[in-house]
């Protein structure tokens, strides 16, 4: 019999990291199906590059577990990101929010970042924490363009992941949009690489100059 796949939402008033806690829950095998954690207050982020994410009262910050098994056919394990990026920036997208992704897992408005989504092997799980600036912002930072509830994105959120959309339906929609990281850069190897003339490839991966370059993270 299939395991239940619905995502069970829990808050907390403060956490550390809400991706260090989960993964920590994951570890000690303290879960074993779905979970999604969300804290009103995190004191000690974590960004891109090992970089700390400031968790300003206010913001959004959760993570979520899910089981590899869980995950659609079509993904890939280097895919991920990207596809639970999407997922989130479209909800933020019907609600009225210019909201873009950089790759492959920054969201941004315009040319300023107002959070991002780190992805995390663990085990036979996947854990993806997420920040998002909803109403304070750190110096060159921005904050969301649209008035929504941290409980409405959740259960938006939660009802998108659960309906376990292929791999190329998200893709598809993203291929369309990746245009607007031509201006931007991303990094590589403690590199930053011009996303100006790559090149996009099927499982969401960049051709730099003959070699391939993976989401995952």
């Amino acid at each position: 019999m299939e395991k239940d796949y619905n995502l069970k939402i829990i808050f907390y008033d403060l956490l550390d990291s809400t991706q260090l806690y989960l993964k920590k829950l994951v570890k000690e095998g303290s879960i074993d199906s779905s979970i999604m954690i969300c804290a009103n207050i995190q004191t000690n982020g974590i960004g891109s590059r090992n970089n700390s994410w400031k968790g300003l009262e206010g913001n959004l910050f959760f993570s979520f577990a899910l089981e590899k098994d869980y995950l659609p056919k079509d993904l890939k394990i280097e895919s991920i990101s990207i596809y639970f990026s999407y997922l989130f920036k479209e909800i933020l997208t019907t609600l009225g929010s210019d909201i873009w992704i950089k790759w492959p897992n920054d969201f941004y408005l315009g040319n300023q970042k107002i959070g991002g989504l780190m992805t995390n092997i663990v085990g036979d799980f996947i854990v993806c924490g997420v920040g998002l600036n909803l109403k304070n912002a750190p110096d060159g930072f921005a904050t969301l363009d649209i008035k929504v509830t941290k409980e409405k994105l959740l259960e938006k959120y939660k009802d998108s992941i659960e309906k376990k959309l292929l791999w190329k339906q998200v893709f598809s929609k993203y291929r369309l949009e990746f245009s607007r990281n031509k201006d931007f850069f991303t990094h590589k190897n403690g590199l930053r690489v011009s996303l100006s003339n790559v090149t996009l490839e099927d499982d969401g991966s960049l051709s730099i100059n003959g070699e391939r370059m993976y989401s995952l993270r």
